[in-house]
């Protein structure tokens, strides 16, 4: 697994990799704001800075930071669970230690992600940044948690 800065060749494959995951884990936005929300990425996404997670095949998952802000982290769904995913947000933490992210509430994979690799809920919005009905918890990294040591 390599992570490196993205390419204006990779934009094609990310924005795939960005469709697949979130027709794989947003499956609660409508046909409408799905096709409105692609048009805003496929825009979006070639004038940004962004990393790319790789194996032997190619990019597998990408990440966009602005500033702190994670904007975006996604993962093809046919490698979930290998890691990729983890290491990209390892990048993120890299490049912003006190990283802060909005997830969506309705993602069944994205709080526990974030949650599990030391990241809290600092709030809560009943809307994307759009203002559509797809309600956003705002997270920040604090780092792993520990447990005390009983002797």
């Amino acid at each position: 697994m390599t992570i490196r800065r993205g390419t204006a060749a990779d934009v094609p494959r990310v924005i795939d990799i960005w469709r697949d995951a979130v027709d794989a884990t947003h499956t609660f936005l409508t046909a409408g704001d799905r096709r409105d929300i692609d048009t805003l990425v496929e825009d979006w996404l070639p004038t940004v800075e962004f990393w790319v997670a790789e194996d032997a095949e190619g990019p597998v998952g990408f990440l966009v930071m602005d500033g702190s802000t994670i904007d975006a982290l996604f993962v093809d769904p046919a490698v979930h669970g290998r890691g990729f995913g983890t290491a990209l947000l390892n990048h993120a933490l890299w490049i912003a230690p006190n990283a802060i992210v909005d997830a969506s509430e309705q993602a069944s994979n994205a709080l526990p992600f974030y949650e599990a690799r030391g990241f809290v809920r600092t709030g809560r919005t009943s809307t994307d940044s759009y203002g559509r009905p797809y309600p956003l918890i705002h997270l920040k990294y604090v780092g792993a948690r520990t447990r005390a040591v009983r002797d």
